[in-house]
């Protein structure tokens, strides 16, 4: 095992290859504050790559309701549960948030690859901690959809708890939209015994090369996402892409210039940004201040990656729902949850502004410019001053030209009384 620095661990860990960063790293964020569980994303992803026979089961982009869905079923509980055998009462964070080479402190446990050298012992066959699905745990993709954690029947004051602090409601689900992270250390390339995996050096983007593939699941059994899937008529594995034409501009639609995903591009709710970041030689972020996605993760740091303790250093972040109870929000996305979600629940002026970009252009914006506007409303939130303003947010593309320009607020159109009442 060689050892390599990871920036979401804030740390070196073992993993089976030495580190090689592409230059620029496909990555995104999703809101999961916004997201109503519509499966836009999930049918356009299926629409495009994964009709055909032998891909029933693929679900590349798919949305599940926590904390009891999942696909496969409890995908997440189980590979926790390994990681807690392999060390327990260890997987504990500490230290101090620091720049962007710690942002969240230091993850003193063990990943999926330092659990396997040490509970599968080193000349085991396996690089990473991990298991292979059941059959039957790939049967029903929406299992559990919209079921909520259970109240106490008769309690007084049961549903939530408000005061100063921000409400944590005792009956509650979210939607989780999910799709390959095309992790910097992909759990599924390091256990391929063919080679078959590699990350695309231009955006970071993780493939399987069918032609070496032999279908032997190891990329399926190692990631700790369930993101890689088996394909019986093929009798290989596949998964998500990444649309990478669509990142290389090849879409007509995008006029040369890179778009965004399919599942991107269709939601509805707008709960999705996708971008391409600059990566330095040690794999950090390069300091980019108008970049969105730069912006959300390392300035705000409202947007957390998805269980950074597995150590894959996933390139999905998420910005933690606001109602959920804190300790579960804090076991998924990090130490960071709660700052997150305090951030978010009283944004800045900043803040509110960049989140005005998502969903609004199919083409990825890689700069954001920020036009002061009028105060239009003060209000405290949960003890803390608040004001909005109503600021202009320009996006840009790749060559400089612009592609979103939008208010704050949104324009308020009154209807004359002549057609009141017209549709």
């Amino acid at each position: 095992m060689s050892q390599n620095y990871n920036w979401q661990l804030g740390r070196d860990m073992a993993f089976p290859y030495d580190a090689a960063f592409p230059e620029h790293q496909f990555a995104f964020v999703f809101n999961l504050n916004r997201c109503i569980g519509c499966q836009s994303c999930t049918m356009a992803c299926k629409s495009t790559w994964t009709f055909s026979r032998g891909q029933e089961n693929m679900w590349w982009n798919n949305v599940e309701t926590k904390p009891y869905g999942g696909y496969p079923h409890h995908w997440d509980v189980k590979t926790l549960d390994l990681l807690e055998q392999a060390n327990p009462a260890g997987q504990t964070w500490g230290g101090n948030p620091e720049d962007r080479r710690a942002p969240y402190g230091r993850f003193n446990g063990k990943t999926i690859f330092e659990a396997a050298e040490t509970f599968l012992g080193p000349e085991g066959a396996n690089r990473a901690l991990g298991y292979l699905p059941a059959d039957e745990e790939w049967s029903a993709p929406n299992r559990y959809e919209d079921h909520p954690v259970a109240n106490e029947k008769g309690v007084a004051g049961q549903y939530f708890k408000g005061g100063e602090a921000l409400p944590q409601h005792k009956t509650w689900f979210f939607y989780l939209a999910r799709l390959c992270n095309h992790c910097s250390y992909p759990a599924c390339l390091a256990a391929c015994p063919r080679n078959a995996i590699y990350k695309r050096p231009e955006d970071g983007v993780v493939l399987i090369d069918q032609e070496r593939c032999r279908g032997y699941r190891k990329c399926l059994e190692a990631c700790p996402y369930k993101k890689s899937l088996y394909r019986g008529t093929t009798r290989t594995s596949e998964k998500c892409i990444a649309c990478y034409p669509r990142l290389e501009g090849r879409d007509p639609d995008g006029r040369g210039l890179p778009m965004q995903t399919r599942c991107m591009a269709a939601c509805i709710g707008h709960i999705r940004l996708q971008g391409l970041i600059d990566l330095d030689a040690q794999g950090a972020w390069k300091a980019d201040r108008y970049n969105p996605l730069y912006y959300l993760v390392h300035v705000a740091k409202v947007a957390l990656p998805l269980y950074p303790q597995f150590g894959t250093e996933p390139n999905g972040y998420y910005i933690p729902p606001r109602w959920v109870p804190r300790p579960y929000l804090r076991q998924m996305f990090g130490p960071g949850a709660d700052a997150a979600v305090d951030q978010y629940a009283a944004p800045d002026r900043e803040l509110l502004a960049v989140l005005q970009l998502f969903g609004k252009d199919h083409r990825i914006c890689t700069r954001y410019e920020l036009k002061p506007g009028p105060k239009v409303f003060e209000t405290t939130v949960q003890g803390k001053p608040f004001a909005l303003y109503n600021d202009t947010i320009i996006g840009y593309a790749k060559d400089g030209s612009r592609i979103v320009e939008t208010t704050v607020e949104e324009p308020l159109h009154l209807r004359p009384a002549l057609h009141a009442n017209s549709i």
